[in-house]
């Protein structure tokens, strides 16, 4: 088994330094709590409402940067695959909503959201590259961005490409939605576990930022869709832990003779 944890935290909009203190923070609680995977939301390193391109500008690093620099040196002290999003700076210019892979190796990975939400798309660019998945001491690791879990076709890559585990930095604003009832936000994160048989760990974030409220429903979903932690709308920081079997992610069968991956029909769809 191995144990996993989803940091719900409050970055604060625009403090990068104040931000890489809260991750720390985050992590080194996580690790006293036997975390061997750790993720952090969207944006942790920056905040997420920004009014245009300048303002997200001056929050943005390039991959080398100082957070995800200090995000390796936090994996190597604690011993922990760190998966974070953050504001990057690209080569030439572009912003992008990117998420990291870090082990104690250092960085493994950096995956660029494909799919913007709303006006994300009025200051960010799109990446155009496939979710990653890396090979790590606990298990073969993927990364997407929020909205992209809202697209089976996109969470169906790293499954076909052997994922254990899915990880993925949200920020989820809260909307309209029915008392007493598990987020939609949760339910999809559910769905596209248990139809890919990969476990899922969604971490939203907490705080008000400009106005908007986040749903706050971080969750820990194994490969069957199950919510092993969290899952229902919590608008404070809070640090989930859960005990994973990585490698029940490996075993596709959905019953008797039925496998989701071998008995799909691609020349149909």
């Amino acid at each position: 088994m191995t144990k996993v944890a989803a940091c719900q935290v409050a970055p604060l909009l625009g403090d990068p330094a104040a931000n890489r203190e809260l991750v720390a923070d985050a992590v080194s609680d996580a690790a006293k709590q036997s975390a061997e995977l750790v993720v952090l939301p969207e944006l942790v390193s920056s905040g997420y409402m920004f009014r245009d391109q300048d303002e997200a500008r001056a929050s943005a690093e390039p991959a080398d940067g100082q957070t995800l620099q200090l995000w390796g040196r936090l994996a190597r002290d604690h011993g922990v695959v760190l998966v974070g999003g953050f504001c990057e700076a690209g080569p030439t210019g572009e912003l992008y909503i990117s998420s990291a892979i870090v082990d104690p190796s250092g960085t493994r990975a950096i995956y660029r959201k494909a799919h913007l939400w709303d006006q994300e798309r009025l200051i960010f660019s799109r990446g155009n590259a496939r979710p990653p998945v890396v090979d790590t001491a606990i298990g073969r690791i993927a990364t997407m961005i929020c909205y992209d879990l809202e697209f089976p076709e996109w969470v169906r890559i790293p499954a076909l490409a052997g994922a254990d585990l899915l990880a993925a930095p949200v920020n989820w604003p809260t909307g309209a939605h029915v008392p007493d009832q598990v987020p939609t936000e949760v339910v999809r994160t559910q769905a596209d576990s248990s139809v890919n048989r990969m476990a899922v760990v969604a971490c939203d974030r907490a705080g008000v930022e400009r106005g908007v409220e986040w749903v706050g429903g971080s969750v820990i979903v194994d490969s069957d869709g199950w919510i092993l932690a969290g899952g229902s709308r919590t608008p404070s920081s809070q640090t989930l832990c859960a005990d994973l079997d990585l490698t029940a992610s490996r075993n596709k069968n959905v019953g008797g003779l039925s496998d989701i991956h071998a008995d799909r029909r691609p020349d149909l769809y």
